[in-house]
């Protein structure tokens, strides 16, 4: 008795296969011509993907790296102006992120192009570029972020300029944190906010304690005690 009702539970499980196995050929046949379409866009997309890069982005990416030999070396002799906009032979830095816009090394130039505007005296301009900056590079994006702080600082827009200094000061580095932490008490003193003042300062003394900025903190922190106690 139990061998046939083994048999038989056997028997079923072959027929709900062989069933399932049926409705999946008439489901493909039936929708064959919508999956094939379907899976060409697919192959035409990843085709088209590497199209681009291999033929497109990689050779523009080598030719705006080369193109960045001339303008660094120029941005690296003082020469500005050259290196932003170039000597008539050579492209300066805003050729390369206007014309190469999707490469890594156009967006390495919108900072060197930032820097530029900045020591020009273009600070609105130097803001634009700082802005085309979007890498997570821990090295380079505290710097930026502080360049755009210092910039802010120029216009008079003491409010940004704190925002910018803080986000600056937000990775944990020993060099650069305490710079902008006490560049964002100095434009808290501007807008009257001694509190905030004080407090960046206090962070320079407690936890970077150690560099160059904390070595002459405490009277920061006084005089910003003092704007407090005198408003």
């Amino acid at each position: 008795m139990a061998k046939k009702q083994a048999n038989t539970q056997k028997v079923n499980e072959v027929e709900n296969v062989e069933n399932a196995l049926t409705k999946t050929e008439i489901f493909i046949e039936k929708y064959r011509k919508e999956m094939l379409i379907g899976l060409g866009v697919i192959v035409a997309v990843v085709l088209a993907i590497l199209a681009f890069n291999n033929f497109y982005k990689i050779p523009a990416e080598k030719e705006a790296q080369e193109k960045m030999i001339y303008c660094v070396n120029y941005f690296e002799r003082d020469s500005f102006n050259l290196a932003l906009y170039g000597d008539g032979i050579n492209d300066g830095f805003e050729a390369i992120v206007n014309d190469y816009s999707i490469t890594n090394a156009a967006e390495l130039a919108s900072v060197y192009a930032g820097v530029c505007c900045y020591k020009l005296g273009d600070y609105e301009t130097a803001i634009q570029y700082l802005n085309g900056f979007d890498a997570k590079s821990t090295n380079i994006t505290p710097a930026v972020k502080g360049l755009m702080g210092d910039c802010y600082v120029e216009l008079g827009e003491y409010e940004s300029a704190v925002k910018y200094f803080e986000k600056a000061a937000e990775q944990p580095n020993e060099l650069t944190a305490p710079i902008f932490l006490k560049k964002a008490g100095l434009a808290y003193e501007k807008l009257g906010k001694a509190e905030k003042a004080e407090k960046a300062y206090t962070t320079i003394k407690d936890v970077y304690f150690n560099s160059e900025e904390a070595m002459d903190i405490d009277k920061y922190i006084a005089r910003a005690k003092a704007l407090k106690e005198n408003r």
